[in-house]
C-alpha cells in the first residue's frame, strides 16, 4: 500500500508538472508560435490562456505592438577614410499580426507588384517567424541598419555626415528600410529612425567645435552689426524727425511772421489811403474855399472898397507921423496921392499902431 501510495503521489506530481507545463499565456499585444522539436508548428494564438503538449512543445510570444529596437555603436567609413561611430540608432517599429490589414505603398511600381505577391505568400505571423526566427528583428532591423549606414558614410565626407545631410539621414533610412521590408516582410513597419550624433575623432571634434565657436562669434558680430545699424539708422531718423519738426515750427513761424507783416501792410495801406483821402479832401476844401473866396474878393475888391478900406485903416491908428527921418522899416515908398491941406509940403508918412 505504501509503494502504491508513494507511486500516486509520484504520477500525481508528474500529472500536475505536466499540467503545469502545458498551461500558458501570451500577454496582449502579442501572437504566441510554437516549436517542438525545435520544428515551427502552423499553429499560433491570440492573447490569453492557453494549453499545449508539456515537455516537447514549446512557445514563443512574439510582440506585434509598437517596439523600440535599439542598434548601439555602429561603426561608418566616410568616403574620406574617418571611421567614425554611432553610439545609438533607434527604430520604431511594430509587427502586423495579418499583413493584409496594413500594406505600406511603395515608391516604385516594380516594388509595389513584388511586394503584393510576396504579401500573398507571406501575410501571417507565422510566415515571418519561419523565414527570420522569433528574433527576425535581428536579421530585418539591425543588420540592415549597419548596412544602409555604412552605405550612406561610404558615399559622403565626414562634413556631411556630421553637418551637411545629419538631418536627413533618419528620414533616408527609414525609407530605405521599409522598401526592402516591403519585399522581404510584408507585415514588418518601420514607423520612424532616429539617429544621435556620431562619435568622431577627439582632434576634428575640437576643429568642429573651434569652427562652430567662430561661426558663433561671426553670428554675433553680425548681430551686434546689425543693432548698431539699427541704432544709427534710429538716430539718423530720429535727427530728421526732429530736423523736419523745426523746419516745419520755423516755416510755420515764418508764415506767421509774413502774415502779420502783409496784415501790417495792409493796414498801413488803408490808413495811408484814409490819410491821403482825407488830406485830399481837406486840400480840395481849402482849394474850394480859396477859390471862392478869391472869386468873392474879384467881385468886392473894387477901387473904391479898396479906398474905403485904406481910410479905415488909417482912422483906426491913433497916431499919424510925417516928416523925412522916419525909419525906412517904417517908410511906405509908395507916393502919396492925396496932398496935405494948408499948404504943407509933401512928406513921406507912416502909420504906427496905437
Amino acid at each position: 500500500m505504501a509503494q502504491l501510495g508513494a507511486i500516486a503521489s509520484i504520477i500525481c506530481a508528474i500529472g500536475g508538472a505536466a499540467l503545469f507545463a502545458s498551461v500558458h499565456k501570451i500577454e496582449e499585444g502579442h501572437t504566441g508560435v510554437y516549436y517542438r522539436g525545435g520544428a515551427l508548428l502552423t499553429t499560433t494564438s491570440n492573447p490569453g490562456f492557453h494549453l499545449m503538449m508539456p515537455f516537447i512543445t514549446n512557445f514563443k510570444s512574439v510582440q506585434t505592438t509598437l517596439q523600440t529596437d535599439e542598434v548601439k555603436n555602429v561603426p561608418c567609413g566616410t568616403s574620406g577614410g574617418v571611421m567614425i561611430y554611432f553610439d545609438r540608432i533607434e527604430v520604431v517599429n511594430y509587427l502586423v499580426p495579418s499583413a493584409g490589414k496594413s500594406l505600406p505603398r511603395t515608391r516604385s511600381p516594380l516594388l509595389r507588384s513584388t511586394s503584393q505577391q510576396l504579401f500573398r505568400l507571406s501575410s501571417t505571423v507565422y510566415d515571418i517567424v519561419r523565414n527570420f526566427t522569433a528574433d527576425y528583428d535581428k536579421a530585418l532591423i539591425f543588420n540592415k541598419v549597419h548596412h544602409e549606414l555604412n552605405q550612406f558614410c561610404s558615399v559622403h565626407s565626414l562634413q556631411e555626415v556630421y553637418i551637411g545631410l545629419f538631418d536627413q539621414i533618419d528620414e533616408n533610412l527609414k525609407l530605405t528600410l521599409q522598401e526592402d521590408l516591403t519585399c522581404m516582410a510584408p507585415g514588418l513597419i518601420i514607423q520612424a529612425v532616429r539617429v544621435t550624433k556620431p562619435n568622431i575623432p577627439e582632434s576634428i571634434r575640437r576643429n568642429y567645435e573651434m569652427m562652430e565657436a567662430e561661426k558663433t562669434k561671426l553670428l554675433i558680430s553680425a548681430q551686434t552689426q546689425k543693432v548698431v545699424e539699427k541704432e544709427a539708422e534710429t538716430e539718423r531718423k530720429r535727427a530728421v524727425i526732429e530736423a523736419e519738426k523745426l523746419a516745419q515750427v520755423a516755416e510755420i513761424k515764418f508764415s506767421q511772421k509774413v502774415m502779420e507783416k502783409e496784415t501790417e501792410k495792409r493796414i498801413s495801406e488803408i490808413e495811408d489811403g484814409a490819410f491821403l483821402a482825407k488830406m485830399k479832401a481837406r486840400a480840395d476844401a481849402e482849394f474850394y474855399t480859396a477859390e471862392r473866396a478869391a472869386e468873392a474878393n474879384k467881385l468886392k475888391l473894387t477901387p473904391e472898397y479898396l479906398q474905403l478900406m485904406k481910410f479905415q485903416a488909417i482912422a483906426a491908428n491913433s497916431k499919424i507921423y510925417f516928416g523925412s527921418k522916419i525909419p525906412q522899416m517904417f517908410v511906405d515908398s509908395g507916393p502919396s496921392s492925396t496932398k496935405p491941406q494948408g499948404g504943407v509940403k509933401d512928406e513921406p508918412w507912416v502909420m504906427c499902431p496905437k
